[in-house]
C-alpha cells in the first residue's frame, strides 16, 4: 500500500495512543506526510518518531479543537509546512456520559456534541478551501453505537449519529467543489483501553482475561475483534484514489459484529 497516499498531505485530529496513532502511522506506511494534532504534547512526539521511522515527514500541532484560533493554527501551521492539504481524518472523540438519557446532565451531553461533532465541523470549514484546491476528502471516524439502542448509550449514539449526519450532509455540500466526505465506524477495537477493560471484567469474575475476549468474539463473524491497524487501514483507502467515486459512505469495520 506504499502508493496509495503517494506525497499527499493528512490531517489527523485526536491523535493518541491508540486508533490515531495507528491513523497516522498507517497513512505514512502509505506514502503520505501527516499533520498531527491532539491536546497532549507527548503522544504527538511519540507518534511523529514514527512518522520518521517510516521515511515521512510528521508536524506535531497541539491543539484544542473546541477552540476556534487554537483550529485555526492548526489550519494555518498545516499549510505552512506543507502547502496543501489532501486529507482531513477527524478523529478527536470524548465520551459522553454512559448512562440513561433520563438521568444525564444536559451540561455534559452539549461538552460531547461539542467536541464529537461540532467541533469535526469546524476543521472541515477551515481546510475546505485547502482541500477543494487538491480535490481532496475529509473521513469522520464514526462507532457501531450507530447500530444499537442499548440502555445507557443514548448520550454516545446522539453525539454519533450526529457525526454521521453532518458526514453525509458535507458530502452534498462539498461535492461540487471535488471533495469527498466519508465516514468509517468501528465497533470492538483491540488496544490499550479495550485490554484493559476486559483484564477489569476477568478479574471481577474470576477468570483469564482471554476467557472474556473468546466469549465476546464468539458473537461476531470473523470470531475475533478488529485491531487498531486494520480501521487505520479502510480509512486509509477512503482517502484515496481507491475509492475516489465514492462519498457520503458509512463503511462499518467491526468483523461482522454488526450488519448494515
Amino acid at each position: 500500500m506504499t502508493d496509495l497516499l503517494r506525497d499527499k498531505v493528512v490531517v489527523v485530529s485526536g491523535v493518541g495512543p491508540g486508533l490515531g496513532r495507528s491513523i497516522a502511522t498507517r497513512c505514512a506506511a502509505a506514502g503520505a506526510d501527516v499533520v498531527l494534532a491532539a491536546r497532549t504534547e507527548s503522544r504527538l512526539a511519540e507518534v511523529a518518531k514514527e512518522v520518521d521511522a517510516l521515511g515521512r515527514r510528521a508536524v506535531t500541532v497541539p491543539t484544542d479543537i473546541t477552540d476556534d484560533a487554537s483550529a485555526t493554527n492548526l489550519t494555518e501551521t498545516a499549510l505552512k509546512a506543507f502547502g496543501r492539504v489532501d486529507a482531513l481524518v477527524n478523529n478527536a472523540f470524548a465520551i459522553p456520559p454512559i448512562m440513561d438519557l433520563a438521568d444525564v446532565d444536559l451540561a455534559d451531553v452539549r461538552a460531547g456534541f461539542e467536541t464529537n461533532v461540532l467541533a469535526a465541523l469546524r476543521l472541515t470549514r477551515l481546510f475546505t478551501p485547502s482541500l477543494a484546491e487538491s480535490g481532496g476528502s475529509v473521513v469522520m471516524i464514526n462507532s457501531a453505537v450507530l447500530r444499537h439502542s442499548r440502555r445507557t448509550f443514548g448520550a454516545y449514539k446522539m453525539a454519533k449519529a450526529s457525526l454521521l449526519a453532518l458526514a453525509q450532509s458535507l458530502a452534498s455540500e462539498l461535492g461540487p467543489q471535488g471533495i469527498r466526505v466519508n465516514s468509517v465506524a468501528p465497533g470492538y477495537i483491540w488496544a490499550d483501553s479495550l485490554k484493559w477493560y476486559f483484564a477489569y471484567l476477568a478479574k471481577e469474575r474470576d477468570v483469564p482475561p482471554e476467557q472474556v475476549y473468546a466469549e465476546t468474539a464468539e458473537t461476531i463473524d470473523l470470531r475475533r475483534l478488529p485491531e487498531p491497524d486494520e480501521i487505520a487501514d479502510t480509512v486509509v483507502f477512503l482517502a484515496s484514489s481507491l475509492a475516489r467515486c465514492v462519498t457520503g459512505q458509512c463503511l462499518d469495520v467491526n468483523a461482522g459484529e454488526y450488519h448494515h
